[in-house]
């Protein structure tokens, strides 16, 4: 049944105009399918064109199980729910019940929206119009999700204050609980047929059931776990213990605004909360500004943070001891009480910094701070969830592997002996595209890198008709990468930061000769189809900060186990970042690009040959002219996107 469907007379091609039969998306059908009938264990790599999304959805529904799929982000949950599931479940005829659950966050709290309209006064106009809007859009609203609302922007400073977290929700005590956005959702979903969550809120789903045996997502009988390459360090982010500044700032204010409203003459409870509040402001000045994670144990070794952490310590028992003497005559104040129990017993462990088996880490900009300890490894939490959640569990990705092997992504959620399977692209890469690693770089360490570089490639840029982008491996490289091109194109030049992720690949695409220079969230999960994005550019090999405390971390523990940190952990994360930036480039069978790598290690260091050989099969240069031809030639695909 499954093959047929992917066949030429098949219901995929009947129903559906762009479906075009692959054989290595029925090949991945028939993994899926097999592994749900015994409840295994399948990891695919299936690169992009595969149609790996149709090659799990249509086996889910088909099987008459209970399916939950997680994905790598909120977009990514829409785009299965607003437009790939539809397509198949009419094609299939399927009449289950389909759900799309999302963070707390993702729903308008009635409780904190009425709670914030009432302290208007406080707020800049601007918000306050959109809490009077979100007020009147409660009341026409039947699912309160953000992305439902037209009226007021995803970006409006509106929203965090009309939204819970797990911190601030009063859960039953809540005199909304009844008509709650947030219940009413996960209700839906504990009855649905297809649930459809992002790997985050798939990690709060565990941690909730270990810690209170509830859980938001029924027990599913097939999980598929879709953008899988990104689950290890989300799994990592969820088994971490971490202490912000944003979460003591939060308590700390809304201690003294429930005082204000409700128990106006106990001041000496202000006045611990503004103490709280002190002591976070000064060890955020103590800490500084951090540009990547910096070492939590070396830090508590200088004298003057650590009587900062102290204060903190001081001010949080203060405020504990304050709390505890109004309990039951506030609910907001007991969810406070709770919540400084919480932060006290996290800042003790995060100062037990020679306990074995974590890296201990801090983050801090001129307005926020994190602290945080994080497993070396999350193989074996993973592998107890995996055996409480008994199911078929499905891992696919566009890039797993490395080196044409899945060992390095097996090794991290510690899956023994999985069925593996790997998926080339279908699109025919030795025509449709190109890698030049140009001549005479210059040094990354040179004072004018930036300048020497964008000379380096003006004489391509400015020839070729599409847009670029260019991925940086750090935000300092990436405005002095962007401020040289300012200096010599004609061309837009869009900046990451200036505008929302959103506006700039709209401007982008309008534009159709623009150059993007962007690093983190654009190495992966964008889409930009046809000419619009004819070249790009990645500045250096995406190796994870030597100094990067979690990896110094793991490292130590490689080698005490034997191992070589550089080619055990290094090398497999830097291929997998490399080929999601460079699956950036060619999306549809019609496109036609080139890849411009800025590194010689690529071909001067013997791992060069490694991070090569988990490319897609193109054709390489060393001559920019020859890439410019290459690119010019008379193109005989159409670029129109499919």
């Amino acid at each position: 049944m499954i093959i047929e469907d992917f066949g030429e007379a098949g219901v995929l091609a009947t129903a559906l105009n762009s479906f075009t039969p692959r054989a290595s998306q029925s090949e991945m059908a028939e993994a899926v399918v097999q592994t749900i009938q015994r409840q295994g264990v399948l990891v695919v790599e299936a690169g992009t064109g595969t149609g790996k999304t149709y090659a799990y959805l249509v086996p889910a529904l088909r099987s008459g199980r209970k399916v939950v799929i997680s994905t790598a982000s909120k977009a990514l949950q829409d785009q299965l729910y607003q437009r790939d599931l539809p397509a198949i479940a009419q094609a299939l005829n399927f009449t289950g019940r389909v759900v799309v659950l999302k963070g707390r966050r993702n729903y308008l709290c009635q409780q904190r929206l009425e709670q914030h309209i009432s302290q208007a006064a406080q707020f800049d106009p601007a918000v306050v119009a959109d809490l009077v809007q979100l007020r009147y859009w409660s009341s026409q609203t039947r699912s309160g999700a953000i992305s439902d609302c037209a009226t007021v922007s995803e970006e409006s400073a509106a929203w965090p204050l009309a939204t819970s977290s797990e911190d601030n929700c009063l859960g039953s005590e809540c005199p909304h609980y009844q008509g709650c956005f947030v219940v009413k959702a996960r209700q839906q979903a504990l009855e649905a047929d297809i649930v459809i969550v992002n790997h985050h809120l798939f990690f709060a789903d565990r941690q909730l059931q270990t810690a209170h045996h509830a859980t938001l997502i029924a027990p599913a009988e097939v999980m598929i776990i879709d953008e899988a390459h990104t689950l290890p360090e989300i799994a990592a982010h969820y088994c971490s213990d971490s202490l912000s500044s944003q979460q003591l700032t939060a308590v700390a204010r809304e201690v003294i605004q429930s005082v204000q409203q409700e128990l106006n003459e106990f001041m000496s409870l202000r006045e611990g909360a503004e103490q709280l509040s002190h002591s976070v402001q000064q060890l955020q000045r103590t800490l500084g500004t951090t540009r990547h994670r910096a070492h939590w144990r070396q830090a508590l070794q200088d004298e003057t943070i650590q009587q900062a952490v102290t204060q903190l310590q001081e001010a949080l028992a203060l405020c504990h001891s304050l709390l505890g003497l109004v309990l039951k005559r506030s609910t907001l104040l007991d969810n406070a009480w709770e919540r400084v129990t919480a932060y006290q017993a996290t800042l003790k462990q995060l100062q037990l910094v020679e306990v074995a088996g974590y890296g201990y880490w801090y983050q801090a900009t001129p307005w926020s701070f994190t602290i945080a300890r994080t497993p070396l490894s999350v193989a074996a939490p993973f592998q107890a969830l995996m055996i409480a959640q008994r199911a078929a569990w499905i891992f696919t990705s566009a890039t797993l592997a490395v080196n044409q092997q899945l060992e390095h992504f097996c090794q991290q959620l510690g899956l023994h002996d999985p069925q593996t399977l790997l998926l080339s692209s279908p699109f025919n890469y030795s025509e449709q595209a190109m890698l030049c690693i140009p001549r005479y770089l210059p040094s990354s360490q040179h004072p004018s890198w930036a300048n020497q570089l964008a000379q380096l490639l003006h004489p391509l840029l400015k020839k070729i008709s599409g847009g670029c982008l260019v991925l940086c491996t750090a935000y300092q490289r990436m405005h002095h990468l962007a401020a040289a091109f300012q200096t010599l194109l004609d061309h837009p030049v869009l900046v990451q930061g200036a505008a929302s992720k959103s506006q700039l690949l709209a401007q982008f695409t309008q534009a159709g000769n623009a150059l993007l220079v962007a690093t983190n969230s654009f190495w992966q999960g964008i889409d930009i189809p046809g000419p619009a994005l004819s070249c790009l550019v990645i500045d250096k090999l995406p190796f994870t900060p030597p100094d990067d405390p979690l990896l110094q971390a793991r490292s130590a523990e490689c080698r005490r186990q034997g191992g070589d940190p550089f080619r055990a952990l290094q090398i497999p994360e830097a291929v997998i970042a490399l080929k999601q930036g460079v699956g950036r480039l060619i999306r549809t069978s019609s496109d036609r690009g080139i890849l411009i790598l800025c590194d010689d290690r690529l071909v001067s260091r013997p791992y060069g040959t490694l991070f090569l050989g988990s490319l897609p099969p193109m054709p390489r240069t060393r001559d920019l002219q020859q890439a410019i031809d290459f690119l010019l030639a008379t193109d005989p695909l159409s670029r129109n996107p499919e």
